[in-house]
């Protein structure tokens, strides 16, 4: 068959060609916006002081504080939480990009551009430890101390 534009057949074949590619990635997106909505990342922290929960738009929907939290100073909670957030909005970033490859794949600049909006979006660089907080409640002895003892 000759592909030439003036060829009705022909046309109408690529025409239809061009509509089941556009079907199919109208479908593939709704599938990505589906399951991209749904996702939640879940983070905890290395001491088992935090445990934070976000949702698809990287807000925060769940935090758990352990009794830990009771002999810790408060600047370390909060740093702590603060850390903990930033590793789940990048679990976050990896789980909705994964999602995109998946569903619409990276071989468009249209999905490569996605892919790279939400990662922009939901990353974050992790919170950097000062020596502080590793030592103020690595070491504690948390069965022991009172928590309303002042350091």
């Amino acid at each position: 068959m000759d592909h030439s534009i003036l060829d009705p057949d022909s046309a109408k074949e690529r025409l239809r060609e061009w509509k089941d590619r556009i079907d199919k990635l109208a479908a593939d997106t709704r599938t990505m916006s589906e399951r991209l909505q749904g996702v939640r990342a879940t983070a905890t922290d290395p001491s088992g002081l935090v445990e934070v929960t976000i949702d698809s738009t990287g807000s925060l929907v769940d935090l758990k504080l352990t009794s830990k939290m009771q002999s810790t100073k408060p600047d370390v909670v909060a740093q702590t939480i603060m850390q903990t957030l930033a590793e789940a909005k990048n679990q976050l970033a990896d789980q909705s990009q994964q999602i995109i490859a998946e569903t619409v794949g990276t071989d468009s600049p249209a999905a490569r551009a996605i892919a790279e909006s939400v990662g922009n979006q939901l990353r974050s660089e992790p919170v950097q430890k000062t020596d502080s907080a590793e030592t103020d409640h690595e070491d504690d002895d948390y069965e022991n101390r009172s928590f309303l003892k002042k350091d």
